[in-house]
């Protein structure tokens, strides 16, 4: 079983960057996709970034395209989204998701099967 766990979040001002990190625990790491996703208070959680088991294949939301650069490291176990120019509606809990398909990125959440727990981000004006 693969567990993630988030890290880097925190409190920042707008035009700050960011580190998130996504540790995954168990076997097979390098054989999944990974996908970051968000969720504000009030809102639907919405696809953020994605990136295929050998980084090959990226994806971003308009949203942040430009901002952020999502990144793998698999022999240490760990995505990383690096995100630059914060902005206030950039605020929302950060959380990464493991699927089975390594081949393709996903935008949707019925496309993952491992979740992690989440990082907030707040971004001040």
């Amino acid at each position: 079983q693969v567990q993630l766990v988030e890290s880097g979040g925190g409190l920042v001002q707008a035009g700050d960057s960011l580190r998130l990190s996504c540790a995954a625990s168990g076997r097979n790491f390098s054989s999944y996709a990974i996908g970051w996703f968000r969720q504000a208070p009030g809102r639907e959680r919405e696809f953020v970034a994605a990136i295929n088991r050998n980084s090959a294949r990226t994806d971003y939301a308009d949203s942040v395209k430009g901002r952020c650069t999502i990144s793998r490291d698999n022999a240490k176990n760990t995505v990383y989204l690096q995100m630059d120019s914060l902005k206030p509606e950039d605020t929302a809990v950060y959380s990464c998701a493991g699927s089975f398909d390594g081949r393709n990125t996903h935008r949707i959440v019925s496309g993952y099967d491992y979740w992690g727990q989440g990082t907030q981000v707040t971004v001040s004006s």
